[in-house]
């Protein structure tokens, strides 16, 4: 930036984070899971969903590196990033609108048009937030980056969520989908059209030549890790099938959800394997502690993403909540979380610092263990929330605490290399969860219906097992075993 920062700087260059974030705090949560539940039914509501989560978080973690690697590479004269804001912003818009009128479909041909429109959607929303994450390496100065990184936080987590939960939450309860839709529409368009006035110049020099072997690298990774995911989603679903003639409810929840656990482990597990054998190869070996603190990422944000994803069947099984009206209790538990991850947040550096990372994150999987523990053992909405209360303090403890150890285990000159598996966490876990836990679900839902919402509680019960285990991989960690 040439010339000095001034205040509005901090909005500018941060707010398209409160409109990205409010899109997916209105999509993920709530409309997709009521769109899915209408086209497809009651009884496999959880697999089409999961299947749904699966490729949309492939191709976004795909096309946010795809482009990212060209907004790099731009040589436009309304800045580098600008454009892809711009142009990706006016395609979400289109997107949005036809996942809107598909809610006048049905049956599979209106679950396959979302199931396009959501792959559509991430390639376009991926083009602008990956050229937004560009915006403070390449304006703000490395004093300042704290700072803009801080308001950064606040437009992407509380805002949205606070904004969801009073406004769009509500009217989505009601049966108010469009509106709900249009709101979000227009804070997305809002926020669009403020970032333009980054005062973002051209790149100086003559853009380089694009290296696709980082990028080459990513897709066999994904590719490997969505192959890992679809099998053992497949022997879920195939042992649904063998044990279709057992009538034990008791013999049924601990042959399906122990063998859903393992599943889920397995594809934590080996999929953190596969993807840093595919990334540094034989470096690997000389630091088996960031293997194990990649699966400490992993297993631990299974469990916070996908009790936010199924938040509405939860509550529609477990409090008996209709279709849509479990999008308001759903949207008013993600705010709770929300709120606690900030409040968390802002004292875990200290703490952290104080105590020591690896008893931090430990701390905060306990935590989340306790507060899953506490969702399922109430009827209660509002010890529903005390439950959630627990997960965002344990979340907001997680993400600084895990990220610092992460730092530690990493070799200096290649941070970002290393560093960047972390986003197939991030991806890998709304997959990992929602793909393998879906026909989980259903499975309950339809072999022993006289219990309502069995399947959700046991999924939620292998979502908090999860939690402990990414307890048990920070055991395996040691901090003096990184390549320096």
């Amino acid at each position: 930036m040439k010339r000095a920062l001034r205040w509005y700087d901090y909005i500018t260059v941060n707010i398209y984070w409160l409109g990205l974030s409010t899109l997916s705090q209105t999509l993920t949560p709530l409309v997709f899971p009521l769109l899915v539940q209408g086209f497809v039914g009651e009884e496999t509501k959880g697999t089409f969903f999961g299947t749904l989560r699966l490729w949309s978080l492939m191709i976004a973690l795909l096309s946010q590196a795809f482009w990212g690697m060209l907004s790099d590479h731009s040589a436009s004269q309304w800045g580098r990033r600008r454009p892809f804001i711009f142009g990706g912003t006016l395609a979400d818009l289109v997107f949005i609108l036809a996942i809107g009128f598909s809610a006048g479909l049905t049956g599979m041909n209106g679950y396959w048009f979302v199931f396009v429109m959501a792959i559509l959607l991430q390639i376009s929303s991926n083009a602008a937030h990956g050229a937004e994450q560009g915006l403070i390496p390449d304006l703000v100065p490395e004093d300042k980056r704290g700072r803009f990184s801080s308001v950064k936080a606040v437009f992407e987590i509380p805002l949205p969520v606070i904004l969801v939960a009073f406004t769009i939450g509500p009217l989505i309860a009601k049966g108010n989908m469009w509106t709900g839709i249009i709101i979000a529409m227009a804070i997305l368009t809002l926020s669009m059209l403020i970032t333009m006035l980054v005062p973002e110049q051209p790149h100086p020099a003559p853009p380089s030549k694009l290296n696709w072997a980082p990028f080459l690298r990513l897709f066999i990774m994904t590719a490997f890790f969505t192959a890992i995911i679809m099998g053992m989603g497949g022997s879920v679903r195939g042992l649904g099938r063998l044990l279709e003639g057992i009538e034990s409810t008791s013999l049924l929840l601990i042959l399906m959800g122990g063998f859903g656990l393992a599943a889920m482990a397995i594809a934590v597990g080996l999929g953190v394997w596969a993807s840093v054998k595919i990334s540094i190869g034989e470096a690997a070996k000389a630091n088996p502690s960031f293997t194990w603190w990649i699966i400490n990422r992993l297993a631990f944000l299974v469990g916070t993403t996908n009790l936010s994803g199924f938040a509405v069947y939860f509550l529609q099984g477990r409090l008996g909540y209709a279709e849509e009206e479990a999008a308001g209790p759903a949207s008013q538990l993600m705010m709770v979380v929300g709120v606690f991850i900030l409040i968390s947040a802002l004292s875990s550096g200290w703490l952290s610092d104080k105590f020591g990372h690896k008893r931090l994150v430990a701390l905060s999987g306990i935590m989340a263990t306790l507060g899953t523990l506490i969702i399922l053992l109430t009827t209660s909405l509002n010890i529903i929330y005390v439950g959630g209360c627990l997960i965002g303090l344990a979340a907001g403890l997680f993400f600084t605490a895990n990220w610092a150890l992460g730092t530690e285990l990493v070799p200096k000159s290649e941070a970002g290399r290393y560093l960047g598996i972390s986003n197939l966490a991030g991806a890998g876990a709304g997959a990992v969860g929602a793909y393998i836990g879906g026909p989980i679900a259903d499975f309950f839902t339809v072999h022993i219906p006289e219990i309502p919402g069995l399947g959700y509680v046991a999924l939620f019960a292998i979502y908090g097992l999860l939690f402990l285990l990414s307890v048990f991989a920070l055991t395996q960690v040691r901090t003096t075993e990184a390549i320096r």
